[in-house]
């Protein structure tokens, strides 16, 4: 089955945008995976299908309905019954682990919020998974959902191309959840920087202990919160 993309946002012309480009592009239009928006706005009320309203007990911005974000997603999960996700500087902190159990299922749903929020109401009442890309606020959600469905389209087979590119990087399981080592290619000389002799010797034993070092000083060095993960980890498989 192809992996199915489901987007509720006021503005659907958004999409594919970047995501129709490159190898989740030419997946796209080869039907690796599919695309569907929604408009919020089809489910507004009055003649101008307002979605929002002014916040309840006063406050600046406004508030996306109750009403009009659970009629959009019903609509959707009627025919898709997929896993639901709120993109919120609340939420969870997305991972590489969350993409890799996303990657798994048949696709996913997007509920873009804007304005201040979405009522809570609706959240107690649907119950999405709201996740957060970090500590910072988007103008909405439509731009973090394209970056989270990337950070997964790139884990679906087919669409990256070869399976390999996707499993030693950063955060794989493959890699011990570090960062990745240091990459090189021509020219062998830039600037007066060589490429380590070590990487083109030819000896792959030693290219492997040597990428593997690498990996971990930059995860200590960048990193001390992945780095204290991974030595937690160390510890305790040896126990």
């Amino acid at each position: 089955m192809r992996f199915a993309a489901h987007i509720i946002t006021a503005y659907p012309h958004m999409f594919p945008g970047p995501l129709g480009e490159s190898l989740s592009g030419r997946a796209l239009a080869d039907g690796l995976w599919q695309l569907q928006t929604h408009d919020l706005r089809n489910f507004g009320h009055g003649k101008h299908q307002n979605i929002d309203d002014t916040p309840a007990g006063g406050g600046a911005g406004m508030v996306l309905r109750a009403d009009v974000a659970a009629a959009a997603l019903d609509s959707v999960t009627a025919i898709a019954d997929l896993p639901v996700i709120l993109p919120s500087p609340r939420g969870v902190p997305f991972s590489q682990k969350m993409a890799q159990d996303w990657a798994q299922t048949d696709g996913l749903i997007f509920l873009c919020n804007r304005f201040e929020g979405v009522d809570e109401r609706f959240i107690a009442a649907r119950q999405p998974l709201e996740v957060s890309l970090g500590d910072y606020v988007l103008a909405g959600g439509e731009l973090a959902a394209m970056v989270m469905l990337e950070a997964v389209l790139r884990l679906v087979p087919g669409i990256m191309g070869k399976a390999e590119s996707g499993m030693d990087e950063s955060f794989s399981l493959a890699n011990d959840g570090l960062l990745e080592y240091p990459h090189y290619t021509r020219p062998q000389e830039w600037e007066g920087r060589a490429i380590p002799d070590i990487v083109t010797g030819g000896d792959h034993e030693k290219l492997a202990a040597w990428r593997r070092a690498e990996a971990e000083a930059l995860t200590q060095k960048r990193r001390p919160d992945l780095w204290a993960e991974h030595r937690a980890k160390s510890e305790d498989e040896k126990n």
